[in-house]
């Protein structure tokens, strides 16, 4: 598998955080998420910077996230089932970070990508930008927080179109459903969003921090039971025939035939 770097861009109360690989999709690697790991650990130190932008290189993918059919067949149940909690981890971590953390959507956010954008404060896309949960085309669900964090962004019923039809959201439909918070020409994404960044640090950090963590209080109450229930039914589905069938489907090139086992 192709490697993806994260490149850091620092400027005075702004970091921006970019996944370079677009010959493999921006997709989040074991070694993307370990440096993503390293640099979220630093974050939450940092007392200098109030906003950080995630985002991807190209204008095709923010980022095709981190399984993939093919890549299943690669590895074992139990590492899938590891992966998915480790990545459940670093996303809760970027969710608590003390900045506000924007998600620049330059292409498309598939799977676990979407779900990183999920965790982070807000979402602005280009007008080529999309978002997709095709974990339901799989056999499974999304297991990176998605059913979880979905339904406050958009409601119960949106949440469960977009999670069990599998489709894509364009960039139209994002914000008027409220999965963004704007849409900009590409040529203009990251220039809007560092005007929206310079907005939020000219204001007082306290300021900031203390409304990011008041907005954190009054959503996560419930947060813990929905993780470990995501947690147990994601462990479950992995090992069940739906995807073993997913998976074969994909390498013969022919529609799964799922039985509900």
């Amino acid at each position: 598998m192709s490697q993806t770097s994260l490149n850091v861009a620092r400027e005075p109360g702004i970091v921006t955080l970019t996944l370079d690989g677009p010959s493999n999709a921006n997709r989040l690697t074991p070694e993307a998420l370990k440096e993503l790991v390293r640099l979220v650990n630093d974050l939450e130190k940092d007392e200098a910077t109030q906003v950080v932008i995630i985002t991807g290189s190209g204008k095709e993918f923010f980022s095709a996230g981190v399984l993939s059919p093919a890549i299943r067949t690669e590895l074992s149940k139990e590492e899938i089932v590891e992966m998915i909690k480790w990545g459940n981890k670093l996303f809760d971590q970027i969710e608590a970070l003390p900045q506000v953390v924007i998600a620049a959507l330059n292409g498309e956010a598939r799977a676990g990508a979407a779900e990183l954008s999920l965790a982070c404060d807000i979402r602005i896309a280009s007008d080529n930008g999309s978002f997709c949960l095709p974990e339901a085309v799989w056999g499974g669900f999304p297991g990176g927080g998605g059913p979880v964090r979905l339904p406050d962004i958009v409601g119960r019923a949106r949440a469960l179109d977009i999670i069990c039809t599998g489709r894509r959201v364009t960039a139209a439909e994002m914000e008027r459903i409220g999965l963004v918070l704007a849409v900009h020409p590409f040529d203009q994404l990251m220039p809007q969003v560092h005007n929206f960044a310079k907005q939020i640090i000219a204001n007082g950090p306290l300021a900031i921090r203390g409304a990011k963590r008041i907005v954190n209080a009054r959503i996560n109450s419930g947060f813990a039971t929905a993780r470990l229930l995501s947690d147990a039914l994601r462990s479950a589905v992995e090992f069940s025939q739906d995807v073993a069938e997913a998976t074969a489907a994909s390498q013969e090139g022919r529609p799964p035939r799922f039985t509900g086992r």
